[in-house]
């Protein structure tokens, strides 16, 4: 739950920060509200659209040798400005590319900062060998 709520800050500061950046970007207010809205919206339509979306571009994802996931990027933060109601804008497909590409950007390096990706690689690591020590047969 903790690695959830801090996901959802890092997602607000991301967004935040790439709407000061890039002018085809904007936030409505830069309340706290508002902008966790915005990541939670962000967080779900990555969650529950963007594998899907992935997988059907696959044959173009593979052609281009992985640069079409930027545009899945892109597209991920046009269906959050159509879903967010009017508190996020942005200003065609180019600026939602960049925006993927800030945005992922920002937040990886706070995930890397406050020690998310680690603490999701030691609890990976951790399944993974109580998985072969089940299948251990000594």
């Amino acid at each position: 739950m903790r690695n959830l709520l801090l996901r959802l800050i890092v997602n607000a500061a991301a967004l935040a920060a790439t709407a000061a950046l890039l002018p085809g970007i904007g936030v409505r207010d830069n309340e706290m509200g508002t902008l966790l809205i915005i990541a939670a919206i962000f967080g779900l339509i990555n969650a529950l659209l963007k594998p899907l979306f992935i997988v059907l571009s696959c044959p173009l994802i593979i052609l281009t040798l992985g640069l079409f996931a930027i545009v899945v990027n892109g597209l991920m933060l046009l269906i959050t400005d159509a879903l967010a109601g009017g508190r996020f804008t942005v200003d065609g497909l180019g600026w939602a590319i960049l925006g993927g590409l800030v945005v992922g950007a920002i937040s990886g390096i706070l995930e890397s900062v406050l020690g998310l990706d680690e603490k999701d690689r030691e609890k990976r690591g951790r399944d993974d060998s109580f998985v072969i020590f089940l299948k251990r047969k000594d």
